[in-house]
């Protein structure tokens, strides 16, 4: 019997019968998948949603039943397959205990950064290749793994699972991926909120592999109408996966209840002894064995928050500022500031020391950045996938956590005092690609803006690949002046440079309010197509004549550069009630 036949089934909740072959009991039975089964796929949400207490274990084996089915209906070959639901079943091995809510504490304390070779590793994927690579598995399944699918092969594992070979990577670590396929029906399932509608049949017939890549298929027919529908569906309960389960305020409150006993465990830690404590925790611990870890070493208010997040009882939400309640230049510091794990800790333990709760700066993620149609991305394709690109990336929250009345009194002009003030901080330390960004705008602007007194005339950016093409001209051109301010990484695999976190940045800009992004029709080759068009706002006009000041030697140099340009830059001018315009 080939070690690919399948043995007998293991009985799912989500997906029914699943069917691991011989070589996957081996690593099933490993201690790195078996530590899975006691860590929590959600870690705390079970605080609001008390059936949430499903492991990551199940997930694993139910991202590689979906990894494999996807693999299989893109036709590839039974060898590929396999090496797909392998990646799919060790995917996690290296999360830490209580998942997520812990792998924060590495972005936010750089000292407690495990150090691996010359490497400071910080997310849980590298722990994982940590593992792949060294063989942390039995004998008999490094044996089998070798003769059957050659010595390389856990090695072709983690280049999948890191989402560098495609198309094999593109179905566990990309944006329409096994990996969320399953915690995005797991989750619903035991959490007992809908997140919508998640047809695993539907988005499996909406992908093909097309140039080494897979893409949605379809070529503007009814098979593409489908394909947007399959993947749309999906972002939509990303989208509810985020606000109903990651963002509910008891969940944020056990999260930062936690954080601050570990951090106030590892603080007071030789610095070598911190960093093998976070090892264990991402290699060795479940939830059990941090939760010990902690009761050992706790002391006074930590020793407090412990006992009552053991109970159960979450801190009270005390104040919540949301998008609505923010002012776009605070949004835009605190995009900023949560992006960067040292400054989100410093932001949020200043805040607590001032107003003696506990705090929780929250941001969305999960948008899309590389899923294509034949020719375009979805977002270019859909117009429901860009609203809620931009609705994720818009959710930001800061939220106030204690057990004294007094808290509630916490006014949002200290936030906005202490964010600015940060800004200001990061900005000497080093540039800001952001801000690099909101200088072009601003220098478009300005040379661009035709003044009537009552009227005003407003540049509009007509295209997208323009920006992606002169930001990697300026990045290449002015290597010693602005190289800083534009430091993208780009890829031309798409026929034009194209950088996810350049794209990334974009979206936030037009998330907190500083960039209008409009949509305008266009036909080629008999064919209607959109495309999104910039335009800087009144709050961006204003936030960027701040930064301006700071960047002065730099904005003169973008200045010059783009003037020797100016007849080559696509755009169109806006006519606009000028006082509505300046007053937003």
């Amino acid at each position: 019997m080939a070690s690919s036949d399948r043995l007998n089934p293991v009985r799912d909740p989500v997906h029914g019968s699943v069917f691991p072959d011989r070589l996957e009991s081996l690593f099933i039975a490993s201690p790195p998948l078996q530590r899975l089964k006691g860590i929590r796929q959600l870690a705390l949400v079970d605080m609001a949603y008390p059936g949430a207490t499903h492991s990551r274990f199940e997930h694993s084996l139910g991202t590689m039943h979906v990894a494999g089915m996807m693999a299989t209906k893109l036709s590839l070959s039974l060898e590929d397959v396999r090496l797909v639901r392998l990646a799919g079943l060790l995917h996690d091995i290296g999360h830490s205990a209580f998942s997520h809510a812990v792998e924060l504490l590495l972005a936010r304390n750089p000292d407690f950064q495990p150090i691996i070779g010359r490497d400071l590793i910080s997310r849980h994927e590298q722990f994982t290749a940590h593992l792949l690579a060294s063989r942390e598995f039995p004998s008999q399944a490094l044996e089998m793994v070798e003769q059957e699918l050659g010595t390389s092969a856990l090695d072709s594992v983690a280049a999948i699972i890191d989402g560098q070979s495609l198309p094999l990577g593109q179905l566990v670590s990309g944006d329409i991926d096994a990996d969320r396929i399953d915690f995005l029906l797991r989750d619903s399932h035991h959490s007992g909120v809908s997140l919508g509608l998640v047809d695993l049949d539907q988005i499996m017939g909406a992908l093909e592999v097309r140039d080494g890549r897979v893409v949605l298929a379809g070529d503007g027919d009814f098979r593409m109408d489908m394909s947007l529908t399959a993947a749309e569906s999906l972002l939509v309960a990303r989208a509810h996966h985020y606000s109903a389960l990651i963002h509910h305020p008891n969940v944020q409150s056990a999260r930062a209840m936690l954080l601050y006993c570990i951090e106030d465990v590892l603080k007071d830690s030789d610095p070598n002894d911190a960093r093998k404590a976070v090892f264990q925790f991402f290699t060795k611990f479940n939830d059990g064995d941090l939760i010990a870890f902690l009761k050992a070493r706790v002391r006074g208010s930590a020793a407090r928050i412990l006992e009552k997040l053991l109970l159960g009882q979450p801190l009270s939400l005390a104040a919540r500022f949301g998008p609505r309640q923010i002012s776009p230049k605070t949004r835009m510091a605190l995009s900023t500031i949560a992006r960067n794990g040292r400054m989100r800790q410093i932001f949020e333990s200043g805040l607590q020391k001032r107003f003696g709760a506990l705090v929780d700066l929250s941001t969305g993620s999960g948008v899309p950045r590389s899923l294509r149609t034949s020719d375009a991305f979805l977002y270019d394709e859909s117009a429901l996938a860009a609203g809620l690109t931009k609705h994720l990336t818009g959710q930001i929250a800061i939220s106030f956590f204690s057990c004294q009345e007094s808290a509630s009194q916490i006014p949002l002009t200290e936030v906005d005092q202490l964010a600015g003030r940060l800004m200001d901080f990061m900005r000497d330390e080093s540039y800001l690609s952001i801000d690099g960004l909101l200088l072009l705008f601003s220098s478009l602007h300005t040379m661009l803006c035709q003044d009537f007194g009552q009227r005003i005339l407003v540049p509009r950016i007509r295209n997208i690949t323009w920006i992606y093409r002169t930001v990697e001209e300026l990045r290449t051109e002015f290597a010693e002046d602005l190289a800083g301010l534009f430091d993208y990484t780009f890829s031309n695999v798409f026929g034009f440079p194209y950088s996810e976190r350049l794209f990334e940045d974009l979206q936030i800009l037009v998330a907190v309010g500083m960039v209008y992004q409009d949509v305008r029709q266009y036909q080629v080759s008999g064919r209607w197509r959109q495309r999104y068009e910039y335009m800087l706002t009144s709050e961006g006009l204003a936030y960027s004549s701040r930064i301006v000041k700071r960047y002065s030697p730099e904005a003169g140099a973008l200045d010059r550069w783009l003037s020797h340009r100016r007849h080559n830059i696509p755009y169109d001018l806006v006519s606009l009630d000028r006082r509505r315009y300046l007053e937003g």
